[in-house]
């Protein structure tokens, strides 16, 4: 049984690899779009918020399931 819970960590830790380089590029190209149009920074940073949360919610929801299905 003690097998399953390594996998189990192992499986998160390279899952943690895609939520990663989702914030990656969430906020490498808002950085990008707010060098290319300031005046649209209010708006363009809320988006980044909003879409940084569902990618680290993800990331949690699979976090709590690796170790939950043991």
């Amino acid at each position: 049984m003690e097998i399953v819970g390594s996998l189990n960590t192992i499986g998160y830790g390279l899952a943690a690899i895609g939520p990663g380089i989702g914030v990656g590029i969430i906020f490498g190209m808002g950085v990008q779009a707010i060098a290319r149009q300031p005046e649209a920074r209010g708006i363009l940073q809320g988006q980044m918020i909003f879409g940084f949360a569902v990618v680290e919610a993800l990331a949690i929801l699979g976090f709590v399931l690796a170790f939950a299905l043991n």
